[in-house]
């Protein structure tokens, strides 16, 4: 059963768009563009899916629930839900992914942005067709019985701060620290480990050591990996 439920409230400010190299967006508020140059799907699958020990997590069942900070385009997204059909998860395996956003996009520039990679056009379609006109408040969507995609809008640390549900693993996925500090705060990141089940974990292209202490900071134990394509660092951490 399919089923979209969009709870309105005062919608937030969008931010404003180029579009680099034909289907790239690049934030004008941020000056920094949404996913990498070099390949962002191929990033997703480096940084949060392999540093969140994804799919190999997926095969225990029941639900799997991942927070995010920052949907952007809803790449992350469509690649894990296609890395989740891939698995072939047990019967009983359901996948909840919430995002936080606060500028969230149009159908229409999320289609140009995903139309890069045909590899997901399948859900990009889902996503698009599903995607309200004016997303705000809350957006709930169930695209099958086993998959449902959460994104809350609005600043992320009052938003999360409002949130009662816990996430076994984490996408931190914001804009760069030096051109978002306020997504990579120590206040926001221990929320994000007071919102992660114990043994849950979290992942991110991000290696600036102010967000490697404030994830420390917050209880996480952290952990240095190779970044993606030729990036010297990631960071990736658990909760005891």
């Amino acid at each position: 059963m399919t089923a979209t439920d969009l709870r309105q409230t005062h919608p937030p400010s969008r931010q404003s768009l180029e579009w680099h190299e034909g289907d790239m967006p690049y934030s004008m508020e941020f000056g920094d563009h949404f996913y990498c140059r070099t390949d962002g799907r191929l990033e997703c699958g480096h940084v949060f899916l392999a540093g969140n020990g994804l799919p190999d997590r997926w095969c225990t069942g029941g639900t799997f629930r991942i927070g995010e900070l920052g949907f952007g385009t809803g790449l992350n997204f469509c690649e894990t839900w296609r890395q989740w059909k891939q698995a072939q998860a047990t019967d009983d395996g359901r996948l909840h992914f919430t995002s936080f956003e606060r500028f969230p996009m149009q159908a229409g520039e999320i289609e140009r942005a995903l139309s890069h990679w045909p590899e997901i056009g399948e859900e990009r379609q889902a996503l698009v067709a599903r995607w309200p006109k004016a997303p705000a408040g809350r957006v709930d969507i169930d695209f099958t019985d086993a998959v449902r995609l959460t994104v809350v809008c609005g600043l992320a640390l009052d938003r999360l701060a409002a949130s009662e549900e816990s996430f076994d693993a984490w996408y931190l996925d914001g804009f760069a620290p030096s051109r978002n500090p306020d997504m990579w705060s120590q206040e926001l990141m221990q929320l994000v480990f007071d919102r992660t089940v114990p043994g849950g974990t979290f992942a991110t292209y991000a290696a600036a050591g102010f967000v490697r202490r404030n994830l420390a900071a917050a209880g996480f134990l952290v952990e240095r990996r190779p970044g993606f394509a030729g990036k010297r660092e990631m960071l990736r951490g658990d909760k005891p």
